[in-house]
């Protein structure tokens, strides 16, 4: 197979097959997690280093070891760079944040979230089907908990955790419509600033690399699908902004510039 033009399934396999054995074996797991949330069909020479950047701080949420977790990602990000799979150095950029002391935390300022008249509609009736599903859960939960066999109940465990889901998403979407700013005016409509759910195509000024994300809240976000949150670094970033607007955001390693090249 060719080198250039690798998805990130078939990169990886060429990384653990020039691998021994037994080290391949060691570093598959963790190797293929990070397929996961990437996605295996996507091209690896288009992993960004904001992607890599999230994705650390993702594995720094889990359990266990962290450094360990990374070390076998950072083995193929190395590898990618040797054979000319990707054009960056991305193995740099897998690191977490450092833990500051709580008297060094400051909190960044909230984003007015943008609503048209669309978007408030839209939000209501998806208020109104989440309220629906929560009392659903609801005798979901008094069946299941009415199986005084405990010890092999899945059901209510996962009839609870569906339950957490849909009240943090209900809490998010009401804090949305009630704080969010209505506009009518022409110049605030369609898709001339970011708001929620907007896809935003953004261009890495010093890569000269180009993603697309659309904006959504913190529950549905999805950032192997370009999917984040409105709350996000980025989001914050892009939260009301133009199109050729240079939205900087601050990650792990330094700041970072990417100008809006599109707005849907």
């Amino acid at each position: 197979m060719e080198r250039q033009g690798l998805n990130l399934g078939e990169a990886v396999l060429a990384f653990l097959t020039s691998l021994p054995a037994e080290e391949s074996k060691d570093k598959q797991q963790e190797i293929n997690r990070f397929v996961q949330w990437y996605g295996k069909n996507r091209p690896v020479g288009a992993i960004t280093p904001l992607e890599i950047e999230n994705y650390a701080e993702w594995v720094a949420k889990s359990t266990g070891d962290v450094s360990k977790r990374l070390e076998p990602v950072r083995s193929f990000l190395t590898y990618a760079k040797k054979e000319k799979l990707v054009k960056t150095t991305l193995a740099t950029h897998l690191r977490t944040k450092k833990t500051v002391t709580r008297s060094r935390v400051r909190v960044a300022p909230k984003q007015e979230v943008i609503l048209t008249p669309e978007d408030h509609v839209k939000l209501k009736a998806r208020l109104a089907t989440l309220e629906e599903e929560r009392a659903q859960i609801a005798e979901e939960l008094r069946r299941a908990a009415a199986d005084k066999d405990f010890r092999e109940n899945a059901p209510l465990q996962a009839a609870r955790e569906q339950r957490d889901q849909i009240e943090a998403r209900i809490r998010e979407i009401q804090t949305a419509i009630s704080t969010g700013v209505l506009v009518q005016n022409e110049e605030h409509t369609e898709a001339t600033i970011v708001r929620l759910g907007s896809k935003v195509t953004v261009c890495d000024i010093a890569s000269g690399v180009k993603v697309t994300y659309t904006l959504v809240t913190k529950n549905e976000a999805n950032p192997a699908n370009n999917r984040i949150s409105m709350v996000s670094p980025i989001g914050r970033a892009l939260l009301n902004r133009r199109q050729g607007d240079v939205a900087k955001v601050v990650a792990p390693v330094g700041e970072r510039q990417y100008q809006i090249e599109s707005i849907e």
